[in-house]
């Protein structure tokens, strides 16, 4: 049987600073993605200049450039972008999300077998120190969050990929969540726990994300971790192991925040870093400011990007790809 085709969709609002990264890792892969579709969520910054940028400057890639303008938030987003996917698999992951360059490929392995409905793997902190400890640590806290949840698994929305046939089966269930007060990828796992869809927790599916939450205040902080309560809440799973994640956020923010706003205490840890790290497991090189493409060029005096490489079309990387 085939290995099944994977897109990846990239929900996007405001999102300049980390889209033009984002894109070089999913392109830069050891096997094609079928396409990546970017979401675009009323931007009011570059974010989609950026994108059409890349899409001029390497037509091979089989990236889409679709707008959400319906409503603002990221449940509405997510859904146009899965809902457009024409792969077998759909990859979810955010904008500041870097993949790793064998995801297409562990993802593929993972899906291989029939009985997997939705998988997740484990993240990097690209701008924090240490982080292939913090790779290791990551995985062997998700680990011992699944263990205490039983049979509710979790997905992650940064590094997450879903069977297109799943995704189909739930979406007309899913919350919509118009406050943004839920963790929407624990809202998916849920509503595939309860269709007996099992969902698979994959240690060499990695990808990098930014640590930008720690910046919050911890006020904020706080409303983004208690997510999973609210969530929980909604859909009337009492069982206490679910809040496992939650309890591990608090109790890491106090530290990691304070290594995040030290610079004298991060340089340190960074001359700590062992070498050899994964791949992308390091801050990604800023992308440099590429000019749009000329107004005449094709597809974009219209506003329309250029469109997507077929299926399958070799995607190669830029130099400076990592």
């Amino acid at each position: 049987m085939p290995a099944p085709r994977v897109s990846v969709v990239i929900p996007a609002y405001n999102e300049q600073d980390t889209i033009g990264n984002c894109l070089l890792a999913a392109v830069d892969q050891t096997v094609p993605l079928h396409e990546i579709i970017v979401v675009d969520n009323r931007s009011t910054d570059e974010t989609v200049g950026i994108v059409k940028a890349f899409q001029y400057a390497h037509p091979d890639a089989p990236i889409r450039l679709l707008h959400q303008d319906a409503a603002q938030g990221l449940v509405p987003t997510r859904n146009a972008g899965l809902d457009a996917a024409t792969g077998e698999v759909i990859g979810r992951i955010d904008a500041d999300s870097v993949l790793e360059p064998t995801w297409v490929e562990h993802v593929q392995a993972t899906f291989a077998s029939d009985e997997v409905a939705a998988a997740s793997g484990p993240v990097v902190y690209y701008d924090m120190p240490l982080r292939r400890f913090g790779l290791r640590a990551d995985d062997a806290l998700r680990r011992l969050m699944l263990r205490l949840a039983r049979e509710y698994y979790f997905l992650f929305g940064s590094n997450m990929a879903i069977r297109a046939s799943a995704w189909r089966e739930i979406r007309d269930e899913v919350c919509l969540d118009a406050d943004e007060g839920l963790h929407e990828d624990i809202d998916l796992a849920v509503h595939l726990h309860e269709h007996r869809l099992p969902i698979a927790y994959v240690s060499s599916m990695v990808a990098g994300m930014s640590a930008r939450r720690l910046d919050d205040s911890p006020r904020d902080y706080l409303y983004y971790v208690r997510r999973f309560e609210r969530t929980y809440r909604r859909h009337r799973v009492r069982r206490v192991g679910v809040h496992a994640p939650m309890l591990v956020f608090l109790g890491i923010y106090p530290a990691l925040r304070v290594v995040r706003r030290s610079k004298e205490l991060r340089a340190i840890l960074e001359r700590m870093e062992p070498m050899g790290a994964p791949d992308r497991a390091r801050m990604p090189t800023p992308t440099p400011s590429a000019a749009l493409p000329p107004a005449d060029a094709p597809g974009v005096a219209a506003g329309v990007a250029p469109s997507a490489a077929p299926a399958g079309a070799p995607a190669g990387a830029p130099d400076g790809g990592e």
